[in-house]
């Protein structure tokens, strides 16, 4: 097997150039295979990583409220306050079609919405300055508000200056009564996590013009309690709607668990593209590996009428193609693993090699040398000596 190996690398050695192009395959693969996975396994990731930041405890609850079957507020604290043991928070969320302006400036994409004072909490947020809504707000239907970052420091200058000025939101005056700290480091965008406002959901309600409330939010005390809570409030408000159509919950763990399925399906999906490419060097390793045979017939003829085994004669091409694999495997790895990391500054993904994609990159390579490396091995063990002897 050593003897083998040696002779593997001499001949891999002496003939550079073309073994350099057997390997080109290969290392393409293998290099193919660790960026583009790699690229999709660290674009996902961070769409996973924002997925999750809002709050995989969570679920929505969406009602088509009638005449005849609607369910309350009332009657929806009812519920989340006899089952206080699973639930840990929950809010009205009364979406607002909003403007702001301060002064001369104004603000268009800032998300405006209506809830209760446990949403600080359910957005796992803390304060920057300030305070946040209390339940007297909600009583009194106070026009205050609760900002984000980006809104402060984009109408005021910051948050400190922002405490106690007053916001427009529709032609409607609020006043400042707290700031949520920063939430996205790298920049503060437009429409961003940091671009919201927040008022009480009574008073959102009153601007809306509508009296029913058709989506709430409930936070788990527990993530893996998510599903027996799920059947709780279904449980709930079909004795309420009667009608599985007009009440929707919609957990984001689960979300989460689809999205995660639909990433290994596509790195899956190409990689195995990527891995086309493989089998293309394959056949190129079989051709250069039966051209080697034909070269080196005589050398074959020697060694055979010497005493060498047809297993030995097999063991050494099957070798050489493995090793010739191998080189082009490795050499693939590290391009793939810089390539990736080049790429992924580039694009702006953090992306690193999977360990999974390097071990079936490098894997599938050594495979391929063995496979294909069979049928050229399996012919120069099979020489008859004498004729081997006779090839000029």
């Amino acid at each position: 097997m050593l003897q083998s190996f040696k002779l593997a690398l001499k001949s891999i050695w002496s003939n550079k150039m073309r073994s350099f192009l057997t390997m080109l395959g290969i290392i393409i693969g293998v290099a193919s295979v660790i960026i583009l996975v790699s690229l999709v396994n660290g674009y996902m990731s961070s769409v996973v990583e924002n997925f999750a930041s809002m709050g995989v405890n969570q679920m929505t609850v969406r009602l088509t409220n009638l005449s005849s079957r609607a369910a309350s507020v009332d009657e929806m604290y009812e519920f989340y306050g006899e089952h206080s043991e699973v639930f840990a928070q929950m809010t009205p969320s009364v979406s607002v079609s909003a403007t702001l302006k301060q002064g001369n400036d104004s603000l268009t994409a800032t998300s405006v919405g209506g809830y209760s004072e446990e949403y600080l909490a359910i957005k796992g947020y803390e304060l920057e300055a300030g305070r946040n809504i209390q339940y007297a707000d909600l009583l009194s239907r106070n026009k205050i508000c609760v900002i984000g970052y980006y809104v402060a420091a984009e109408l005021f200058g910051s948050p400190e200056k922002a405490m106690g000025e007053t916001i427009k939101v529709n032609g409607y005056a609020f006043q400042v009564a707290g700031v949520v700290e920063r939430q996205d480091e790298d920049g503060l965008d437009e429409g961003g996590t940091d671009d919201f406002l927040w008022i009480p959901y009574t008073v959102a309600t009153k601007m809306s013009r509508s009296a029913d409330i058709n989506s709430y939010i409930f936070a788990t005390r527990n993530v893996d309690d998510t599903d027996a809570c799920k059947e709780l409030l279904e449980n709930f408000l079909h004795e309420i709607y009667k009608d599985d159509d007009l009440y929707r919950v919609m957990a984001n763990s689960e979300m989460l668990d689809s999205l995660n399925e639909q990433i290994a399906m596509m790195s899956a999906m190409l990689g195995g593209i990527a891995g086309i490419s493989l089998l293309v060097a394959g056949v190129g390793v079989m051709n250069i590996m039966l051209v080697s045979v034909t070269e080196r017939t005589r050398e074959i003829g020697i060694r055979k009428s010497l005493g060498a085994k047809r297993g030995v004669i097999m063991q050494q091409f099957v070798i050489e193609a493995a090793v010739t694999s191998s080189i082009g495997g490795i050499i693939g790895i590290l391009l793939g693993a810089g390539a990736t990391s080049i790429v992924g500054s580039l694009i702006g993904i953090n992306a690193t090699p999977t360990p999974i994609a390097v071990i079936i990159s490098f894997s599938v390579s050594v495979g391929i040398g063995l496979i294909f490396g069979y049928m050229p091995a399996n012919r120069a063990a099979k020489l008859n000596p004498i004729d081997a002897l006779r090839t000029d």
